[in-house]
């Protein structure tokens, strides 16, 4: 056992770093269908005015405005894709469904139940205001109108409004490909028997949930033994196509931590160790063709952790996403957190609604082993670094996880 000869980067810093020094990937057009969850790459305009045509936004009777209070005789229909050829005179009017194109000569629609109909007449009100019931060309979108800002994720209405321009592809980021893998001799796969001081692979499958979460395409690369020669053969072979790299333990300073070293052999380690509880081990490396390598703490916690304050913005700006971090709520601290020391600590915590505040109970041992303090979490509340801690009843701003039921 030797000592770090990486310095204890401030976690603020770190994460400042590991975003400076990550790159936004190129874009690929992809067909509306694939584009759910995927990331404009290009603000979107709009090429023409929608809708294209005046159109009705109730069923009724297409009519001129001035002939409002009159008896006017029904002179044919139009309905949605199935427009009235001809114009509506004086005394005239037109059946139109909702959708339907507004005939020419015709400046207004009233509704079918606002009229008496008796045969081909029809009897109006007295007042029909001039628009009335008429979607107007352009009224949802002008053409060059702004639609969609880069850095925006697609989801069904923006898939939608796309389709409603005739855009049949968009230019989005492509999706980050992450190659996942576990070290340590220690570990056995999940469901198989354990030997003394074996334990299951359980980091694997919370970071592969987690990577898959956050949008990443992942090569599950298994679990490789405490062997300097392996490790490096299966990471130099993974990263001929993985645009970043992830691996869990291996990154503290015994004799078996190999990922370290291994990392300084292939790039440049910018990061070896951060002033953060749980996640102290925590690595950044960047690699040849701007690829990323990320060495997580081997405690389940540590992992999770050190992935949602530095892994997850990354993977997102590599998505192009505009919002990196995710949203932050004040809450009101329902216990006495305390400080750990010169560390920054993110503690886990699940938020109650107590009238029309939100307030953050801990999860009981903040332990970088302990799991179950993560499970069930709604949030991160952090703690900086002093000897005091932080009250019950203080406000702080919380990391939403997700929101309470």
């Amino acid at each position: 056992m030797k000592a770090s000869t990486y310095p204890l980067v401030d976690a603020t810093e770190a994460a400042r770093k590991v975003l400076e020094l990550t790159p936004v990937l190129p874009a690929e057009s992809v067909p509306l269908a694939g584009c759910p969850g995927r990331v404009l790459a290009e603000d979107l305009v709009a090429a023409r005015q929608l809708p294209a045509w005046p159109l009705s936004a109730v069923d009724g009777y297409a009519m001129r405005s001035a002939d409002a209070g009159g008896r006017l005789r029904g002179i044919g229909e139009s309905a949605a894709g199935r427009p009235f050829e001809g114009d509506v005179g004086e005394g005239a009017a037109v059946r139109i469904l909702t959708g339907g194109v507004l005939p020419r000569g015709a400046d207004a629609v009233v509704m079918v139940e606002d009229t008496v109909v008796d045969g081909e007449w029809v009897t109006v009100p007295g007042r029909v205001a001039g628009g009335a019931n008429v979607h107007r060309p352009g009224s949802d979108l002008a053409a060059g109108e702004l639609v969609l800002r880069r850095g925006r994720p697609l989801g069904s209405a923006e898939i939608g409004l796309a389709a409603a321009l005739g855009v049949s592809a968009l230019p989005v980021h492509r999706l980050p490909r992450v190659a996942l893998l576990s070290t340590g001799d220690e570990l056995v796969e999940v469901g198989l028997p354990l030997g003394p001081g074996q334990i299951p692979d359980s980091n694997r499958y919370a970071l592969l949930a987690a990577l898959r979460e956050s949008g990443a395409e992942v090569a599950v690369l298994g679990i490789v033994p405490d062997r300097a020669d392996d490790l490096r053969r299966l990471v130099v072979e993974a990263l001929r196509a993985a645009d970043v790299l992830v691996t869990s333990g291996g990154v503290s300073v015994g004799t078996h931590d190999l990922v370290k070293p291994l990392l300084e052999s292939l790039g440049d380690v910018h990061i070896g160790r951060v002033k953060l509880k749980p996640g102290k081990p925590f690595t950044f490396a960047t690699l040849a063709e701007g690829r990323l390598a990320f060495g997580l703490p081997g405690f389940p916690v540590s992992s999770l952790v050190t992935f949602e304050v530095f892994v997850r913005p990354a993977l997102r700006k590599l998505q192009g996403y505009a919002e990196l971090q995710r949203p932050t709520l004040p809450v009101r601290l329902g216990y006495d957190a305390k400080a750990a020391g010169d560390r920054t600590e993110y503690q886990r915590v699940t938020l109650v609604r107590e009238g029309e505040e939100l307030v953050a109970r801990t999860t009981g041992s903040q332990s970088s082993s302990r799991l179950m303090s993560l499970a069930g979490a709604n949030a991160l509340v952090r703690i900086p670094p002093g000897p005091d801690g932080i009250p019950a009843g203080t406000t702080v701003e919380a990391i939403i996880l997700s929101l309470p039921a």
